[in-house]
């Protein structure tokens, strides 16, 4: 029996790769072009039922402060709508309260504050013409200008408005109504919700949808909880510094220092420059000048020490996430979409983690370490 020819082996020339090299950027190309209409679509969703969407945020993110004192109360025998009931009650009196003490005098000196900061702005651009920069007003008058409109625009917003920065197409009673009963009724029976979520996606769909909610639930939760510690203890040390320093607007700065707070970066380099602008109109440059060492501890304390320690790995994110992420979220909603951006990206990376996790487990033993974390893992066990 005669040998048959072996096969010809295929010639692989410049014309075979580059026409890998295309059919696999069509396929990338067809894939991207699919996720971002996807995310063009439900961006424009949101956008058009951002009146419903808006007061089931801000329940969730009320519920993630308030769902721990409910569930304590709960694991000792409270009846789960007494403990909600209980709970809502004690968190309204406290708002209640901090606004009845607070809002006359923060909100009647808002106009003040975006004039102080103004004339302050006058007065660092009369030194960077006169003094020893000797720079030309055409170079600053501009950039001045446009400051200065946007504190006049925003003081009050930032002052009287972190609570009211609702809809207007549905208005600020209805929207106050709609998140404290969505509040309540999320708190009450929220912990029922993902074990009837898990019956109804099934073993492997419930089990991987349980745990994406519950990590995302406890990273928002975490978020929120420990930056109003942080935001307080920011307003706490530079309104006190204020106030030993002598400047008359010490209590509404160190308000809105606190609401700064939480919008990462963004929210404190602002509150920061009010505080120092302020103080150089209403005292003198060398106030001004203990007012900014103040800010600048007190955000480096923040950066370095505080949000590290109190934080630990539940965020994760980089600053030029944060920082893109709050930008767009403030270009595409305002102060409220500032708000809930870095919240919003801390769930979506929480999610895109146990994606990931996912994929290392698929990985089989054999792939390269680079391809897998369960590839590394299995090389000692396998030795």
């Amino acid at each position: 029996m005669s040998e048959r020819p072996s096969s010809t082996p295929r010639i692989i020339d410049r014309a075979t790769v580059i026409d890998c090299g295309f059919a696999t950027m069509q396929r990338w190309a067809i894939r991207i072009v699919a996720i971002a209409a996807a995310a063009y679509i439900l961006g424009w969703v949101v956008g058009r039922t951002w009146m419903v969407w808006f007061p089931v945020a801000l329940a969730l993110v009320v519920s993630t402060v308030l769902a721990p004192p409910t569930s304590w109360l709960r694991r000792r025998k409270v009846p789960d709508g007494l403990a909600a009931g209980l709970v809502m009650v004690t968190f309204v009196g406290i708002i209640v309260a901090v606004i009845a003490v607070l809002a006359p005098q923060v909100a009647g000196q808002a106009p003040a504050i975006a004039d102080k900061a103004s004339d302050g702005l006058l007065q660092i651009r009369d030194w960077l013409r006169d003094g020893p920069l000797n720079v030309s007003d055409g170079q600053i008058t501009n950039a001045i200008t446009a400051v200065q409109e946007k504190l006049q625009e925003s003081a009050s917003a930032i002052s009287a408005g972190v609570f009211s920065t609702i809809s207007a197409a549905t208005g600020i009673v209805v929207n106050l109504v709609v998140t404290l009963i969505l509040t309540f009724l999320f708190i009450k029976d929220g912990h029922r919700f993902l074990p009837w979520l898990a019956t109804i996606g099934g073993r492997r769909a419930g089990e991987h949808t349980v745990e994406v909610l519950d990590r995302a639930w406890n990273t928002l939760g975490g978020f929120i909880r420990t930056q109003a510690l942080v935001s307080l203890i920011d307003a706490v040390i530079i309104g006190g510094g204020m106030f030993f320093v002598g400047v008359e607007l010490w209590l509404p700065l160190a308000v809105v220092t606190f609401f700064g707070g939480f919008i990462p970066i963004i929210g404190a380099f602002v509150s920061g420059a009010l505080a120092v602008l302020v103080t150089l109109v209403t005292n003198s440059p060398q106030d001004a000048l203990i007012v900014l060492i103040i800010v600048v501890a007190v955000q480096q304390l923040e950066g370095n020490v505080l949000s590290p320690w109190l934080q630990g790995k539940s965020m994760n994110l980089h600053s030029a996430v944060v920082l893109l992420s709050v930008t767009a979220g403030g270009s595409l909603f305002g102060i409220t979409g500032a708000f809930l951006a870095v919240p919003v990206a801390a769930t979506v990376a929480e999610v895109l983690r146990y994606l990931n996790e996912q994929i290392d487990d698929e990985v089989g033993p054999g792939a390269p370490p680079e391809d897998s974390h369960a590839a590394e893992e299995a090389e000692p066990a396998d030795a």
